[in-house]
């Protein structure tokens, strides 16, 4: 069985429940982790929202592992703001206000979502502005001791990074620009959506990969709904001595959360008192 600690992407699990209820529910159902998305709209929420989000991970007793900074839109037209004009402002404001959550919690890694091609932009100005938010991102991240990560996204927005290949491009350009903060985020559903090669993407850039995200393809369920070979890949991983979380970003085929857990442990009726954590191990 793999054997790397699991952790509950809260704005894909859960969501059944308010946005600050979702740590004690995964706290309940046995994680001691978990991750978010930006949880708000605007860039720059107010300090009581701030507030009221740090109180609900440290009540419910998990550790924020991976956190997004401001993407824009993602129910809408974004999939991210480093590139994009409109967004950069915003996200500039943005990188003090998620830091400054990352530093009161502890959180180890960022996620920044690259950005649409925009019509009438020429793409390589893109990639410029892409530079140097990433790089303002990754300086401020780096001066709690965390790491900024760069994924490849499926789907039907004009997303520029599509394959392992794409995102690990971005990782080698910031740290030859002196950020060795910068990693790869490997997310399965993307890549294997994009028709991108899992096992080469492992065998090619495990010494980059500095976070795992996992729902099956087609359809984003839980692991058993779609095609993915995981105990094939996580094998891998483990070969290569990842040591992260795995993140659960999935969308639940059941009415909630806790029962689309059943494919943790075969044959379980219901989940109440089984502990994930003892299932998947320690981080090391």
């Amino acid at each position: 069985m793999h054997r790397r600690p699991l952790a509950a992407n809260c704005s894909m699990l859960f969501t059944e429940l308010a946005l600050l209820d979702r740590p004690a529910a995964a706290k309940a159902a046995g994680f001691e982790a978990i991750e978010f998305w930006w949880p708000w709209q605007q860039a720059s929420p107010s300090n009581r929202d701030i507030d009221a989000f740090v109180t609900a991970v440290r009540d419910a007793g998990v550790q924020l592992v991976g956190l997004n900074f401001f993407a824009g839109e993602l129910a809408g037209p974004d999939c991210g703001a480093l590139s994009v004009p409109a967004l950069s402002t915003r996200f500039r404001e943005n990188i003090a206000v998620t830091v400054g959550i990352g530093d009161q919690l502890g959180v180890p890694a960022f996620n920044a979502l690259y950005g649409n091609r925009i019509v009438g932009v020429d793409a390589k100005q893109q990639d410029v502005l892409a530079f140097e938010n990433l790089s303002l991102a990754a300086k401020a991240a780096d001066d709690i001791g965390a790491t900024v990560l760069i994924e490849a996204v499926s789907g039907r927005k004009p997303y520029p990074l599509r394959t392992a290949d794409d995102a690990v491009a971005v990782v080698d350009r910031m740290r030859a620009a002196g950020h060795a903060n910068t990693a790869f985020l490997l997310d399965m559903f993307h890549l294997a959506s994009n028709g991108d090669d899992i096992d080469r993407a492992i065998t090619a850039h495990h010494d980059k990969i500095g976070h795992v995200q996992i729902a099956d393809a087609p359809g984003r369920g839980e692991p058993g709904t779609g095609n993915i070979d995981f105990e094939r890949h996580f094998t891998a991983l483990e070969h290569y001595n990842y040591r992260g979380y795995v993140a659960l970003e999935y969308k639940p085929s059941t009415a909630d959360t806790a029962n689309s857990l059943q494919w943790l442990v075969p044959n379980i009726v219901g989940t109440q008192g089984f502990s994930i954590h003892s299932l998947v191990g320690d981080p090391q």
